[in-house]
């Protein structure tokens, strides 16, 4: 008797209690088990300092044999797509970060057609996607779709060049865009907002479409609903990178050391580095979520339009379709013009001749 008391099951809970408030809980352990997975593509024009921000973003060294081109080598260089993937694990929670990069974006004197290898590779990862996902085995799909692009800025300029509104306005219903000032040491405070408010109205006038971050929700806290509000109002940010220690003010810190003073990376005061960092972890999830339900759906119901057709090229797909219809009007046109002549001569010819019924075009 006092073995079977010993494996009879015993409700954990009080009574009146179901238990399906812990469901939250069993999601956060599965998720954690199974950790995260996240694509980040750089795009920007070479010396901005793209692999030292994400670098410094992530605390690790993804590029370390990197060899940079002399300016002979530039002149002719096309771009290439450079995916590094690393584990990063912090407190139990493991993140699959693929860092995409575009080497010779903007480097050659002819950049015309220098974007179009990064659209391929972004059609490509969602070309795999769903061919995974119409597959057998859908259990373990690998996720490689670009869940956001850094697309990187001149500080030395007065806004967008005609190359930085042509490629976004060519990927913004593909991936979301997160603009970004880079090397922002290089301006003063009031030069930098005039630089922002600037780049937001040719993003406006150009009716370009970048990531905007959600309202918080009502029910949410005073210090988030602050949070977000402070990170819509730095987009685009203006961010410097680093990944050498100083010391300042008797502490070690990632930064700069000039003659004037000691600017600090992750210093709110001193650049956006610190709100790029933030607005990115905090809104992981929703930047996979809009991948998901907008910029993917988007490119599965033109595949699906498509009778499941695979284009390469969209430009030459639209050309191709309006050659094919003309040359179908053409032959409908002539073979319209062979019957009203087949149908003229077969008048004629009942009228001239009761005997003869017709003639043969």
């Amino acid at each position: 008797m006092s073995k079977q008391q010993q494996t009879q099951f015993i409700n954990p809970e009080t009574p009146g209690y179901v238990g399906f408030a812990n469901l939250p809980n069993q999601v956060h352990r599965k998720s954690v088990k199974k950790g995260f997975e996240f694509t980040l593509m750089v795009v920007g024009e070479s010396g901005l300092g793209k692999s030292t921000l994400i670098n410094s973003l992530f605390l690790t060294d993804l590029y370390p044999e990197r060899i940079i081109p002399g300016a002979a080598e530039k002149i002719e260089r096309t771009v290439q797509i450079e995916a590094s993937t690393v584990e990063i694990e912090e407190r139990g929670v493991k993140l699959r970060l693929t860092v995409v990069d575009t080497p010779g974006y903007g480097d050659a004197i002819n950049c015309r057609d220098c974007f179009k290898t990064i659209i391929s590779y972004i059609d490509e990862q969602f070309e795999r996607y769903l061919h995974d996902e119409s597959g057998l085995n859908r259990r373990h799909i690998v996720d490689n779709r670009v869940h956001c692009c850094f697309y990187f800025i001149s500080p030395f300029g007065h806004g967008l060049k005609p190359l930085d509104v042509a490629f976004m306005k060519a990927i913004h219903n593909k991936v979301n865009i997160v603009p970004v000032i880079a090397k922002a040491d290089t301006l003063t405070l009031k030069e930098r907002e005039r630089l922002k408010k600037r780049i937001l109205d040719e993003i406006e006038e150009h009716n370009i479409k970048i990531y905007h971050l959600p309202d918080a929700e009502s029910d949410e806290d005073e210090d988030f609903k602050e949070q977000t509000r402070l990170l819509k109002a730095s987009i685009p940010f203006s961010v410097v990178g680093s990944n050498q220690l100083i010391e300042a003010k008797g502490k070690k810190v990632r930064g700069h050391l000039y003659r004037w003073g000691v600017l600090e990376v992750e210093n709110p005061e001193h650049n956006d580095f610190l709100k790029l960092r933030t607005m990115l972890i905090t809104h992981m999830q929703d930047l996979q979520e809009v991948t998901q339900d907008l910029h993917y759906e988007n490119f599965r119901s033109e595949r699906l339009k498509r009778g499941g057709r695979k284009v390469e090229n969209e430009d030459m797909n639209k050309d191709q379709i309006l050659l094919e219809k003309e040359a179908e009007l053409r032959r409908m046109q002539e073979m319209i013009a062979r019957m009203q002549a087949q149908m003229q001569l077969q008048m004629q010819g009942g009228d001239g001749d009761g005997a003869v019924h017709g003639h043969h075009v």
